[in-house]
């Protein structure tokens, strides 16, 4: 089996990959490939201080990702000091990799910037009101946390998302002085991988699940979530973890208000960091 293959085979949890055994892309490996299929997340950092430039180098990265229109509406916080990542680490459950990690990245949907240029020109910017101005904002802020992660891990270094920075938005807002017109949307650890502690690429839904041709018109079954299970269980076992069915987490996570662990109150979060969302 070729590199590629395997690599496939680890984020798939089994040895058929369907459409590309066989095929010229079989072989197509590179390292940029195998950066991106190698990922996992890593919750164990050593304590590390990462090489000087290190993050002004991955903000190039983030600032290499596609902007809608260019508007460029995000803007990131780079939080290396000790306390301030313990403060953080408390509002988003007290998870370790925040406190331990050397670098957090808090990326923000940041609609202020525009709006400061609008009234410095005397010039109406209603459409920074709307809903799709926001979502704009959260989806160019997700693709520049993304290229922050492929390049990150392509220096050896490893990363975890923190969406439990929405938890309790208004003081995770308070401890990063953002103001009106910006909204923190995720954390982003980054830190050189404490490798005593294990970190495996945690298998996906099968393709079948996930892929399309031509129009939307969706197959899976209840033998390919089964399967799905199954895989997982194995993986959560080899991880000396609970051994716990994707189906019944995902069910769980989604049950009702309080599964959310805060974040049912987002709409409200964001009125008051002054989104108006229409």
């Amino acid at each position: 089996m070729s590199k590629l293959l395997k690599l496939l085979a680890n984020r798939y949890g089994e040895q058929k990959v369907d459409g590309l055994r066989n095929t010229p892309a079989a072989e197509a490996l590179n390292p940029v490939l195998e950066t991106i299929l190698a990922h996992c997340s890593v919750r164990a950092f050593r304590p590390d201080a990462l090489p000087a430039g290190t993050v002004e180098l991955l903000t190039a990265a983030a600032q290499s990702a596609p902007s809608s229109s260019n508007l460029q509406t995000w803007s990131v916080i780079a939080v290396e000091d000790e306390g301030r990542r313990q403060r953080l680490s408390a509002l988003v459950g007290n998870q370790a990799q925040v406190r331990e990690a050397p670098l957090v990245l808090a990326w923000l949907a940041d609609l202020s910037r525009l709006r400061g240029i609008a009234d410095d020109r005397d010039e109406q910017a209603e459409g920074l009101r709307y809903l799709d101005t926001f979502l704009m904002a959260v989806i160019d802020a997700a693709l520049a946390a993304q290229n922050v992660v492929t390049a990150a891990e392509s220096l050896g270094l490893g990363t975890v998302y923190i969406g439990a920075l929405r938890n309790q938005p208004e003081a995770v807002a308070r401890e990063l002085n953002t103001g009106a017109g910006v909204f923190p949307v995720f954390g982003l650890c980054i830190g050189v991988p404490d490798l005593a502690k294990s970190a495996a690429v945690k298998p996906r839904l099968s393709q079948r699940s996930v892929l399309y041709r031509e129009q939307y018109a969706p197959t899976q079954t209840r033998e390919v979530v089964a399967a799905y299970d199954e895989i997982m269980k194995a993986f959560y076992g080899s991880q000396q973890l609970p051994p716990r069915a994707w189906s019944a987490h995902s069910v769980a996570r989604l049950r009702g208000p309080d599964s959310l662990k805060g974040r049912d109150r987002l709409r409200e979060a964001l009125a008051g960091q002054g989104f108006e969302l229409l």
